[in-house]
């Protein structure tokens, strides 16, 4: 399975985009609700329909950088969105992008839908996209890893293999506010840039 520009494409041409949930996350929500510092650069990666960068959108974060591989769900925000000026919208393989550097990064199904054995390049391009102190937080499953994806599935034990050099662990938690389909399957993390 190639899962490049094409494979995402057809994904939202076919409407199979069960990560989807047609909102912002309410574990990410409740994060941006504490975030103090509206001037915060924030990337947002796989970002799909980009329901996230709309809400920090609508809470007055305007350093927002939104990436996605496919270009159908990065119009989608567009269209819902249409004061969020286009350099914020960057369609780009994620591994070639080379922006920031970036005080905040928001993960959500992005790591879990990478073939696993791209996740240690993925821990050591977010350590180079973010600034010293940055932070890289969000959601990521927690369901054994299956060859069968995406999404891949994980633990927070490899989680922790992954990020433990170059980032401190501040919070990996079962998250308490999953949507119920997902409860008890999604970790809350917060990594810093050490």
């Amino acid at each position: 399975m190639m899962l490049n520009k094409a494979f995402w494409e057809e994904r939202y041409a076919d409407g199979r985009t069960g990560w989807d949930i047609g909102y912002a996350a309410p574990a990410l929500t409740a994060y941006a609700d504490q975030l103090a510092d509206p001037s915060l650069r924030i990337l947002i990666p796989g970002a799909g329909n980009g329901y996230e960068a709309e809400y920090l959108w609508q809470q007055g974060f305007r350093n927002l950088t939104v990436l996605d591989i496919a270009r159908p769900p990065l119009e989608q925000l567009r269209a819902r969105v249409p004061e969020m000026p286009e350099i914020a919208l960057v369609q780009t393989d994620f591994f070639a992008y080379a922006g920031g550097p970036f005080d905040l990064i928001l993960e959500h199904t992005f790591f879990c839908a990478l073939p696993p054995e791209r996740r240690p390049d993925y821990a050591r391009h977010m350590h180079g996209l973010l600034a010293p102190g940055g932070k890289l937080a969000g959601l990521l499953f927690q369901f054994p890893l299956t060859e069968q994806g995406p999404p891949f599935g994980g633990a927070a034990a490899e989680y922790r293999e992954y990020f433990q050099e170059g980032f401190r662990i501040k919070v990996l938690e079962t998250a308490t506010n999953s949507i119920p389909p997902r409860a008890g399957n999604e970790l809350f993390f917060i990594f810093e840039k050490q």
